[in-house]
């Protein structure tokens, strides 16, 4: 996949606020990783068809945005390769919420929609071109309700590493893969707190060198992982 050229692009539209720059309070390299027999295609399946009692860690941010409440999903797509990794998108800096942000792939639920993991195909396809053929649901993880007002349903999957990709350029700038066993990982779970106009707000960043470029997850997609690794850790 395409990797684009080390520019910095604003990842928030609040002034003068860059998650980049903002100081890290500490890493949770005290807890274990995720080992890599549970990051099988086997050993996921069964993790999602008999889960163990666990809770998520992330689930609301501050509201910031007055709009009304919407439902989405996301595609938390796992490429099934010798050393399995997530599929992200870098959204285009024209939209007009998170834009220019790693994201899983995904959207806004339309009422057509079966339920969250069609959803999460449909947007994958519009998005990417990910053919639903390629993807193999194992389950969902709860919802993560952003700032902006969106109640997001992670929907996890297996993907073959066979398919092909054809990005909407009008919603996508860049896709790439991040490997599992990093994100899982939580010495790379970097911890941030900001105060701004009376709010206080707390997220995780878990930065990774694609090559030469820094592909810096955060927010809600980093909040989404973090519960992915509490509950394959669980």
């Amino acid at each position: 996949m395409a990797q684009q050229p080390n520019v910095l692009i604003p990842l928030s539209k609040l002034p003068s606020f860059d998650p980049r720059e903002m100081p890290v309070d500490s890493t949770d390299a005290h807890l274990p990783a995720v080992p890599a027999a549970a990051l099988t295609a086997d050993a996921l399946r069964a993790r999602f068809a008999s889960p163990p009692p666990w809770e998520a860690e992330v689930r609301a941010e501050p509201l910031f945005a007055d709009r009304p409440l919407a439902a989405a999903s996301v595609l938390a797509g796992i490429v099934m390769r010798d050393r399995p990794a997530l599929l992200f998108t870098e959204r285009t800096t024209h939209l007009s919420t998170h834009s220019g942000q790693v994201a899983f792939p995904g959207g806004k639920r339309d009422d057509t929609d079966r339920d969250a993991a069609h959803t999460a195909l449909r947007e994958a396809q519009e998005e990417v071109g990910l053919d639903p053929a390629h993807v193999e649901v194992i389950g969902t993880l709860p919802t993560y309700q952003t700032g902006t007002n969106f109640v997001i349903t992670p929907v996890v999957a297996l993907v073959d590493p066979g398919h092909t990709l054809t990005l909407n350029p009008n919603e996508v700038a860049d896709a790439f893969e991040v490997p599992l066993e990093f994100l899982m990982n939580p010495a790379h779970h970097r911890r941030h707190h900001i105060e701004f106009e009376g709010m206080h707000r707390e997220w995780f960043s878990m930065p990774y060198m694609d090559g030469s470029t820094q592909r810096f997850i955060w927010g809600a997609t980093a909040g989404m992982l973090r519960n992915l690794y509490r509950f394959l850790a669980a």
